[in-house]
């Protein structure tokens, strides 16, 4: 096996923080060398067997360290397809760093943010876009969101993208071919047709992958929810009730809340990137009327209002203005205060005839009401299956882009069809989109996107 790297690395690949276990992990030519020198037991990791987990202790000098367990991979069957250790010691930051100040003071380099995962790539173990999948699995937020992302990691999307681009090589090989040597290739109706029907096929994938991404935010990102009403009906305990914790600071008196509060809140296996906003009045206060002015601004920008109501008064005036500015279709309104009143459901049969579907009779005191609340949104938000034959959602923004731009260069191959333009000039197109779909899978993609991307992962992945 040709080595790419000449150095070998290592970092903490837990979390750096007082816990039962952490694991200090190397990769490179020299790791199983290295955690040799400082690890002792009856077995030499120079003579270890691949996948095998060894019990000693770690040594400096004559000190030993910490009790641990060591795993050698032996190239190519490890992440990075180079040989890697991974020393399972005490989960103590002072211990970790104990060992990984060994592993450098003996040949080894600090890794940088999503190396290890840049060498699986770079060695041709994943592509760029299952690489993209690993840190979407660590920053999963939801069941849903967790098993989109195993998909991709498993190549779902890859394979897909790379039998496309196959197709369209092939293509573009026969044109050539046919373009060189006419007398044994024809380009005329009849392949216009074949090539017109395949086209069809090659533009729905692509359309029916584009048309998961708005569901694939929310998978990824949550719905961008707003909490909104008056003063002091409740915004802020019903934001300290969905996230079980004191977020917002809750009183008696109205505009307590003058910024906007943002939290991801988890409810059953939905998130909600929620904000909890100030509360919308006219003010004489310029920096209450500042917190009132974004307030407006996150209500008309937010996927899901939850629009707060006082049950034990009937609607105000101020109800009435901020609801100018509400898209009632995306809105649930919450009625609170349920606990005060002896008759909810009266108050709910005065709400005008259009907000009455998508109201909840509602105590952020005692918690009534919020199982309705789950439901609701989950009917109009997270109902959505996967309308396509890969059954996947793209979450990422990067592929929407390139999955766009190929879908548009193949729609440029069409309509030259349609207009009877000869199929020389339908390799341009072709080969644009080849490139774009290439681009998902890391083919030929330049060395500072590749940065870039890695650059955003965790430290010791």
């Amino acid at each position: 096996m040709i080595n790419l790297f000449e150095d070998t690395i290592a970092a903490i690949s837990t979390g750096v923080t007082n816990a039962g276990i952490g694991i200090v992990r190397i990769s490179g030519d020299s790791s199983i060398a290295i955690a040799d020198k400082i690890f002792r037991s009856k077995v030499s990791l120079k003579d270890a067997r691949s996948h095998m987990v060894y019990y000693g202790h770690i040594y400096d000098n004559e000190d030993i360290v910490d009790e641990v367990l060591v795993t050698v991979f032996r190239a190519p069957r490890s992440y990075t397809r180079e040989d890697v250790v991974e020393i399972s010691s005490h989960g103590g930051s002072f211990v970790l760093n104990s060992i990984l100040k060994l592993v450098y003071k003996n040949g080894a380099r600090p890794a940088e943010p999503g190396e290890f995962t840049k060498r699986a790539f770079l060695s041709g173990r994943i592509d760029l876009s299952q690489a993209e999948a690993v840190m979407e699995i660590i920053s999963s937020d939801s069941r849903r969101s967790l098993d989109n992302s195993q998909k991709q990691l498993n190549g779902i999307l890859s394979d897909t993208i790379a039998s496309i681009r196959e197709e369209i090589l092939s293509e573009t090989a026969f044109i050539e071919a046919a373009l060189d040597d006419p007398e044994h290739y024809d380009l005329d109706d009849a392949y216009n047709e074949r090539i017109s029907s395949k086209l069809q096929g090659w533009l729905k994938k692509l359309n029916d992958l584009i048309g998961t991404a708005e569901n694939g935010r929310i998978i990824r990102d949550g719905i961008k929810t707003v909490i909104a009403g008056r003063p002091n009906v409740g915004k802020s305990s019903l934001l300290n009730l969905l996230a079980k914790e004191e977020r917002a600071i809750v009183t008696d008196v109205a505009g307590t809340t003058r910024d906007i509060i943002t939290e991801k809140i988890r409810l059953s296996d939905m998130v909600l990137a929620i904000s909890d906003t100030a509360g919308i009045r006219e003010s004489e206060d310029k920096v209450e009327a500042i917190g009132v002015e974004r307030s407006l601004d996150e209500i008309r920008n937010a996927q899901l209002v939850l629009f707060v109501m006082d049950i034990t008064s009937p609607l105000t005036d101020e109800d009435k203005s901020i609801l100018s500015d509400v898209d009632i279709s995306k809105t649930i309104f919450i009625l609170n205060k349920s606990d005060k009143v002896a008759d909810s459901e009266a108050a709910e049969d005065s709400l005008p005839t259009e907000y009455k579907n998508n109201a909840i009779i509602f105590s952020a005191k005692t918690g009534f009401g919020v199982d309705k609340l789950v439901e609701k949104i989950h009917d109009m938000y997270y109902s959505f299956d996967v309308d396509n034959d890969v059954d996947i959602f793209i979450t990422n923004d990067r592929h929407v882009h390139l999955l766009k731009a190929s879908y548009q260069s193949l729609s440029n191959v069409d309509k030259s069809i349609k207009q009877g333009i000869t199929a020389d000039f339908f390799t341009i197109d072709l080969m644009d989109a080849y490139t774009s779909l290439g681009l998902i899978l890391g083919i030929e993609v330049e060395d500072d996107l590749v940065d870039k991307i890695f650059s955003e992962f965790c430290m010791g992945k």
